[in-house]
């Protein structure tokens, strides 16, 4: 089957309905349109894709049907490029007539189509990490189900400092929002709770190799943070083997570094390697085994960050419609209810803050080997985390965005 911008169902019967319904009638009981924005093409794409499988698994598990009504998907590819994601965003308004979008994918993508969200009171589910999209500048349309980027990077600071009893780090990530805002996070906590970063790198999102960032790696250090999206993580840890570094700095990585979709491609050199992320297919819940068990027999790999962004996502959307008896339609009632919405996911109790985040577990986890695959077991958990980890939000919201300048890095050395 073909998912490619299209109607993943059609509603039967509609036409002839039309002709005897009432107009505020018509638009309650036909089918929802709801636009998926993801990533098909580019680094980002075997994440981008897993979105969309898991987005059709969930509406087939239910018979294409929410709260009662049909629903319509729509697909759009941005190719990891913040101003197409706007572009198709817009098609998917203006043409495809989307309700509601779960998406995008990116950070720099929410940002990129903020403004178009707010002008078109589009009704947005995201699983981009944009920070202050839910914090400084909140945007009245837009809801997180899944975390902003530090949201999983700080507890996982936390740990690496108490637990792990880290003391030198350096932090690597994309040269990109997400990945300054993620880093940002980890430094801070490090090194309030005592900690140095000494070394940051950015490489750039497409860079070819990473053989330069890996000849300056010091080795007087405790561990490296990978900030990595998409299938780089896995490049770079390839890369890391290759040039001997494991035995002699310690990698552990943020909530996409080591995901599902890039373990299965790895071997021994990942065993070991600690992770935090909101998710982990090995999350013990009914909901999760289930969502885990069928993607497997669909896909052949676990579901990972992407896969249960869209799968928790679509979880947010029918509650909030069983809650409106399906009326979408009503745009403020919608954002109300979402809001203030409690609901069982495959990643566990999901509720929201005032800014429109979630709050929710944040797990940290370990690579072993399981049934002749790597998983990410799950080896401790934050629970009721907020994007303002341990702070008063009046207080953190006093700072700057999370970015590569704030804050500022205090012990780097040359």
């Amino acid at each position: 089957m073909t998912f490619n911008r299209r109607r993943f169902i059609q509603a039967t019967g509609a036409g002839a309905a039309a002709l005897v319904m009432p107009t505020i009638a018509q638009s309650q009981t036909g089918p929802i349109r709801v636009g998926l924005m993801t990533v098909k093409t580019g680094p980002l794409a075997s994440g981008g894709i897993d979105m969309e499988r898991a987005l059709v698994q969930y509406l087939k598990e239910r018979n294409t049907t929410l709260a009662g009504r049909k629903v319509d998907l729509f697909v759009g590819d941005s190719g990891g490029v913040p101003a197409q994601a706007r572009t198709k965003i817009q098609e998917l308004v203006e043409r495809d007539k989307i309700q509601v979008m779960i998406g995008p994918l990116a950070t720099a993508e929410a940002l990129a189509a903020d403004d178009y969200i707010r002008q078109a009171q589009l009704l947005t589910l995201s699983v981009a990490a944009a920070e202050d999209m839910t914090q400084r500048k909140p945007n009245p349309w837009f809801t997180r189900g899944t975390s902003t980027s530090s949201q999983c990077s700080m507890p996982l600071a936390d740990y690496s400092h108490k637990t792990l009893k880290m003391r030198r780090m350096a932090v690597i990530a994309d040269d990109i929002a997400y990945g300054h805002e993620m880093c940002a996070g980890f430094m801070r906590v490090f090194e309030e709770n005592g900690g140095k970063v000494v070394q940051r790198m950015f490489p750039p999102l497409t860079v070819p190799d990473y053989g330069t960032y890996l000849a300056q790696l010091k080795t007087d250090i405790d561990g490296i943070f990978l900030g990595f999206a998409g299938s780089n993580g896995f490049r770079y840890l390839r890369q890391f083997n290759e040039y001997g570094l494991r035995g002699k700095v310690t990698p552990i990585g943020g909530m996409t570094a080591l995901d599902e979709a890039v373990l299965r491609n790895m071997g021994d050199e990942a065993l070991g390697i600690v992770t935090s992320c909101w998710y982990s297919a090995e999350i013990e819940n009914a909901i999760n085994k289930k969502f885990a068990a069928n993607f497997r027999v669909d896909w052949s790999y676990d579901p990972g960050f992407y896969a249960a962004a869209t799968y928790v996502e679509a979880a947010v959307l029918e509650a909030t419609l069983n809650a409106l008896k399906g009326n979408i339609e009503d745009k403020p009632s919608f954002m109300k209810t979402v809001r203030n919405i409690k609901v069982d996911t495959a990643r566990g109790p999901v509720s929201f803050d005032r800014y429109g985040n979630v709050v929710g577990n944040i797990y940290i986890r370990k690579v072993e080997r399981k049934d002749g695959r790597l998983v990410n077991r799950v080896i401790h958990t934050y629970p009721d985390v907020s994007q303002f980890w341990t702070y008063k939000p009046e207080e953190f919201l006093k700072n700057p965005v999370y970015s590569r300048d704030w804050p500022p890095a205090k012990n780097l050395e040359s």
